[in-house]
């Protein structure tokens, strides 16, 4: 297959990536809870080094695409917060991975001279 034809026919459209995902602190807070079971806000919010008011806006969205869920609970009479994936999140997470990959699969521009 020539690198035209090739081109051709790959699927570049940009729509394809979910633009719910692919802000980047919602792209690494989703990333880092499907690595654990679930975790609390100030977990979350050290391990991808974003600030508070930054992070719990882009929760929320996530929240209302229905990619995360939010538990809130008291623990010693103070308030905490838990975040876990949910099914659509994993699925949708996994749907822009595969995206992202297409679009990387085949660089031969980046082969070093």
């Amino acid at each position: 297959m020539t690198p035209e034809s090739y081109r051709d026919k790959k699927d570049f459209n940009h729509q394809l990536l979910d633009k719910v995902i692919h802000a980047r602190i919602r792209f690494a807070a989703l990333a880092y809870l499907l690595s654990v079971p679930e975790a609390s806000f100030v977990e979350l919010r050290d391990s991808i080094k974003a600030t508070d008011g930054n992070l719990s806006i882009h929760l929320r969205k996530l929240e209302a695409a229905g990619y995360v869920e939010c538990m809130k609970s008291f623990e010693s009479r103070k308030p905490l917060t838990n975040y876990r994936v949910t099914d659509k999140g994993r699925d949708a997470f996994l749907r822009h991975r595969r995206h992202v990959e297409m679009f990387c699969d085949d660089f031969s521009g980046l082969q070093p001279a």
